[in-house]
């Protein structure tokens, strides 16, 4: 064996994760070629085998040294150029059986340890016989022949993440998987959640929704809300305010609304158990016409139990469609008629209501196509079935229009109304448990955050808790994974790590890593562009892999700065002026809108 061109050298200490290496002196050459491929020998984060009888154990390299350890270095008689190595214990082959991670049968001292081949790769990685069920990722770093397989059930339902910093490959690795998994599983359906609008291009089969899109413009009604979530949305009240009587009584009014649209629905729903946070809409500008009328009317009697429309000074009606308030007598300031209205209950609520839904930035939620208040022939379902139904297996939904402040909710509404879509019909036939759905949250650190966020972190949260009972997966997309909730970065099964500098960042990757595959997750602030280290459940062993560049590409690679700037340009103010009302307007013109 010692003959053999693959022979390395001896072990020459055997511990319970690890071993250390002498390099043999009499190696002909440290690039041997095997089989017409060059290998270097003790290249860090590659594979060695220890021969044993019909037990051959794999490892790791961690480290190369020129000196021992000190556990061995007084025993031993160092030759001029002496080489070492450390190596991690990863998992065996026994005779034909498959391999297996973990060690039944230790190496000992004088055990022959050999380079690792392509052949061998192969042992460990499997997947060449049956990948029914296997998602070929990328190649291995070690080999330019061998598939790294990922399990699609784990990878899906035991949720993942795909980290980087910027300029590593994220966006290609988000488009490589989504990409393999769409062409690979003829009926899987994905929903991609899009905040810079990056992805259209990459994927010009998919179902773009768009807010402002002409086609396919992205609706989400403002009454999917829970009656919370609405109360800080349109005057900015929290729940901790339940107690004030302007809160209660705004719960009552919005039940009211609700209840009275309750025979505009699709099916056949029961008044009595609708609540203040069941998805019915209702027409929120009737609500502040009639609020802005009790503030703002001017009454023939001073009492506010005698207030009431009969004793109105009307002098003109107003319209709720077209947010005009009706117009009134002016008050006297001394004791006589007209006089101020004394119910001031809904104030400050009604000031906030009337300039949210002036905001035009918000009119996707309050003007929402068909979907609007009053029937139209379209419910929640016709809504959902043009989301995450069709021929199409992914649907982007593209929020680069969506105000910041708003994102956290509107992403927490869509997640929430997907997931419960699942839940409710986990036993139909072609969703829930019967047809799985995965959810991909880009940018996932600017909602999902461990501070600062509530509604989206807490509706995702629920995904990554229960939702692989419902067939609910979730893939989050980040550059800073130290930034994101603690709660979902637990639940993850798969982390694909791209290259990552920031130590606070690799630590969360190290968690899931197994101790003694450290020396791969060190090598992450040098992975090349496009490499990631991949670990968790969805993979056999945690592996270096090469993904391969997508085209086309998403809208996210940097600009050319010295084509850029060789350019010759003709100066002009209108671009400006375009660019100021891209300010103004809060949203990006695409070519389309002219």
């Amino acid at each position: 064996m010692q003959n053999d061109i693959t022979y390395l050298g001896t072990v020459i200490r055997a511990d319970s994760n690890s071993i250390e290496v002498e390099i043999s002196n009499e190696i002909p050459s440290s690039s041997p070629i095997i089989n017409g491929k060059v290998y270097k020998l003790g290249q860090i984060g590659t594979f060695v085998k220890i021969i044993a009888g019909n037990i051959t154990t794999f490892g790791l390299v961690d480290s190369v040294n020129n000196t021992p350890s000190s556990a061995v270095q007084p025993q031993l008689d160092l030759n001029p150029g002496s080489r070492f190595l450390t190596v991690s214990l990863v998992g065996e082959k026994i005779g034909n059986k498959k391999f297996e991670k973990g060690i039944g049968l230790y190496p000992t001292i004088n055990d022959e340890v050999h380079l690792v081949t392509e052949e061998d790769l192969l042992d460990i990685y499997g997947g060449t016989e049956d990948t029914t069920g296997l998602l070929a990722i990328g190649k291995h770093a070690s080999s330019e022949n061998l598939d790294v397989f990922l399990d699609i059930h784990k990878l899906v339902l035991r949720h993942s993440a795909i980290l980087g910093s910027t300029g590593s490959g994220k966006s290609n690795s988000v488009v490589a998987t989504i990409k393999r998994l769409t062409n690979q599983m003829k009926n899987s359906r994905m929903v991609l959640i899009d905040p810079h609008g990056e992805y259209g291009s990459a994927f010009p089969n998919a179902k773009i929704f768009r807010i402002g899109d002409r086609e396919k413009p992205l609706y989400v009604p403002f009454w999917l809300m829970t009656f919370d979530e609405l109360m800080y949305f349109l005057v900015g009240a929290k729940p901790t305010d339940d107690q004030r009587p302007e809160y209660r009584e705004f719960r009552e009014i919005i039940v009211r609304a609700k209840r009275a649209n309750y025979q505009l629905l699709a099916g056949d729903v029961n008044q009595d158990y609708i609540t203040a946070d069941s998805p019915i809409p209702f027409n929120i500008r009737q609500i502040w016409y009639d609020m802005n009328r009790k503030v703002n009317a001017t009454y023939s009697q001073g009492t506010q139990a005698a207030q009431t429309a009969a004793t109105e000074c009307l002098v003109e009606e107003g319209n709720a469609e077209e947010l005009i308030p009706a117009k009134f007598q002016p008050y006297f300031m001394s004791n006589q008629a007209p006089f101020k209205a004394k119910d001031a209950t809904f104030y400050a609520y009604e000031k906030k209501l009337i300039a949210r839904l002036k905001d035009s930035r918000y009119d996707f939620m309050f003007h929402p196509g068909e979907y609007r208040d009053k029937d139209s022939g379209k419910d929640l379902h016709n809504l959902l079935s043009e989301w995450i139904s069709g021929d199409e297996r992914l649907t982007i939904l593209d929020l680069s229009n969506v105000p910041f402040e708003v994102l956290d909710i509107t992403v927490g509404l869509i997640t929430r109304f997907i997931y419960d879509s699942m839940f409710w019909g986990r036993f139909e036939s072609n969703t829930g448990r019967n047809r799985p759905l995965l959810i991909v949250y880009e940018e996932a650190h600017s909602y999902l955050g461990k501070d600062n966020t509530f509604y989206a972190r807490d509706a995702v949260e629920r995904i990554f808790k229960e939702g692989r009972k419902f067939g609910v997966g979730a893939m989050v997309i980040s550059q800073r994974p130290s930034e994101l909730s603690e709660t979902i970065l637990a639940q993850v099964g798969t982390f694909i790590a791209l290259r990552l500098t920031n130590s606070s960042d690799q630590a969360i990757v190290k968690s899931m890593a197994p101790d003694n595959m450290n020396s791969l997750i060190n090598l992450l602030p040098s992975l090349r562009i496009g490499e990631a280290v991949i670990v968790g459940e969805a993979i056999n062993i945690p592996s270096r892999v090469k993904i391969t560049l997508q085209t086309p590409r998403p809208d996210s690679s940097d600009p050319d700065v010295v084509a850029a700037w060789n350019k010759e340009y003709q100066p002009s103010d209108d671009q400006y002026a375009a660019v100021v009302t891209n300010i103004r307007e809060q949203r990006i013109r695409r070519r389309q809108d002219g």
